[in-house]
């Protein structure tokens, strides 16, 4: 049976707009496990994002829980949430946020080092990544600013893994890329994923889905439906088939 690593229970997420309430999220029940690849989708507005920043703690949620293993992290304090996002997860985002005045070394150190104070053994780590993702020591010296976007997408995953994260949360991550580059940064989630690491992509891109082995369905604010995929395998026509007719199910 697979590790149960985030659980939620009648999750709910409302904001006042206008002097109205829009309820996002609605009593939302999901466990993530530990090994999956899980991709959430759904159509613009259904909460696919907001779901993401409240799974890894980056916001609140109005009603419900949200437990880490045994641990209930959605009544932590701000300060304690930001321990938790430290200590157990990794972000990717579209827009990649890489600190223009700092080395692409530099930006994943400055992460690393708000978790682990060895320098010397957090260098060797961020080298053993960039080198997994295929970011040369030449590379590791440039700025943001001279790298192409695949690059720095990469520089990105890096970043999100260097505190090695029980969980690795990507919000859109091929969505600012061309095809090729973003197939590129799909290939290097796939391959971490399938030496273990658990992560979580929030995408509108059927491309990017097929590489999930569990797809959430989210439209209105709940999940309207679930499809097991499987491992990935590339060319794999009735992974292609099945997420296409959950699709189509789904009404995307």
């Amino acid at each position: 049976m697979k590790e149960i690593l985030l659980k939620t229970e009648k999750l709910s997420k409302s904001y006042s707009s206008g002097g109205a309430l829009q309820h996002v999220l609605k009593n939302i029940d999901l466990q993530l496990y530990k090994g999956d690849f899980t991709v959430i989708m759904g159509a613009s507005g259904a909460g696919k994002s907001t779901l993401l920043y409240a799974l890894s703690g980056m916001d609140t949620p109005s009603l419900g829980t949200i437990a880490f293993k045994d641990e209930v992290i959605s009544d932590l304090s701000s300060d304690k949430l930001a321990v938790f996002r430290r200590e157990h997860c990794g972000f990717v985002f579209q827009q990649i946020y890489l600190i223009d005045g700092m080395s692409v070394m530099d930006n994943v150190l400055s992460v690393g080092l708000l978790v682990n104070k060895d320098k010397k053994a957090l260098v060797k780590q961020a080298e053993e990544l960039f080198k997994a993702v295929g970011i040369s020591e030449e590379t590791q010296k440039k700025f943001p600013g001279q790298l192409s976007g695949g690059e720095a997408q990469r520089v990105g995953i890096v970043r999100g893994l260097i505190n090695s994260p029980k969980i690795l949360f990507a919000d859109e991550p091929t969505g600012a890329l061309n095809s090729k580059t973003g197939l590129d940064v799909l290939d290097v989630l796939t391959k971490f994923n399938e030496e273990g690491q658990s992560v979580v992509m929030v995408t509108h891109d059927m491309r990017s889905a097929r590489r999930g082995n569990r797809i959430l369905y989210l439209k209105d604010g709940i999940i309207l439906g679930e499809c097991n995929l499987g491992p990935y395998k590339d060319d794999d026509m009735e992974r292609n088939e099945k997420l296409s007719a959950f699709l189509s199910e789904m009404g995307w």
